[in-house]
């Protein structure tokens, strides 16, 4: 499965952005981290194919909405009152085969990955 992340770019604090992922196959399960200058690599929210489902780091929960869209492959992350905290690397990323809901956050869980879109939130 190829990943291509598009959309981040520059707004200011309280602003919106959409980042979309268009994968080149089906993937059971599509999420979103990020990696902040100097941080870790961190979960920020998935979605299964079906049934749908969606799990959200508590730090975006009522900010970001993830969807998909399976006709095309695609993934997106809206990404509203956006903070200087959110400005990250933000990376999309495809899991095949089903995995139980406790392992979705992990990173490890994930075999794809996208190339990264930058979201820079100025303050």
């Amino acid at each position: 499965v190829q990943l291509q992340a598009s959309g981040g770019g520059l707004v200011q604090a309280g602003g919106s952005l959409r980042l979309s992922c268009a994968a080149s196959n089906h993937a059971y399960l599509m999420a979103w981290f990020r990696q902040a200058p100097g941080k870790e690599r961190e979960f920020v929210s998935t979605i299964t194919s079906s049934p749908r489902v969606t799990y959200y780091a508590d730090s975006v929960k009522g900010r970001f909405t993830i969807s998909r869209d399976s006709a095309i492959n695609t993934v997106y992350l809206q990404m509203n009152s956006l903070r200087p905290e959110d400005t990250a690397v933000y990376y999309c990323a495809a899991r095949v085969g089903r995995i139980i809901t406790s392992y979705m956050r992990r990173a490890e869980s994930y075999d794809y990955w996208g190339q990264g879109t930058l979201v820079t939130v100025s303050s």
